[in-house]
């Protein structure tokens, strides 16, 4: 009976838990909320991105596009949830620009 509390415990922190994990990092919720909604702009069916915050590098920029400056890049691996249900990881990369503006979020199975 323990076993079954501790790991529903362990699913419910998983579940719940990485999103305000992952809103400590400014970029890494910018990145987020904007890559999922391009998500899901392209499939109804997916239904939340979940960061692995242990992937995630976020990097410091001074360099630009053409004449947008990017200030921002944030790496890492990423979880899409389709009808509640995640599969393998994908990689992503997002830019950022000034005042934390999303540029760029694009994603790649791995």
């Amino acid at each position: 009976m323990n076993q079954k509390l501790v790991a529903a415990s362990l699913f419910f922190a998983l579940t719940t838990g990485i999103c305000s994990a992952q809103s400590s990092d400014p970029a890494v919720a910018a990145c987020k909320s904007t890559g999922l909604l391009a998500l899901q702009e392209k499939s109804k069916d997916i239904s939340d991105l979940v960061v692995d915050m242990e992937s995630v590098a976020v990097s410091k920029a001074d360099t630009r596009v053409e004449d947008v400056q990017v200030k921002t890049v944030v790496l890492g691996e990423a979880y899409i949830a389709r009808n509640g249900k995640t599969g393998t990881p994908d990689r992503f990369v997002c830019l950022l620009g000034e005042k934390g503006k999303v540029l760029l979020t694009f994603f790649t199975a791995q």
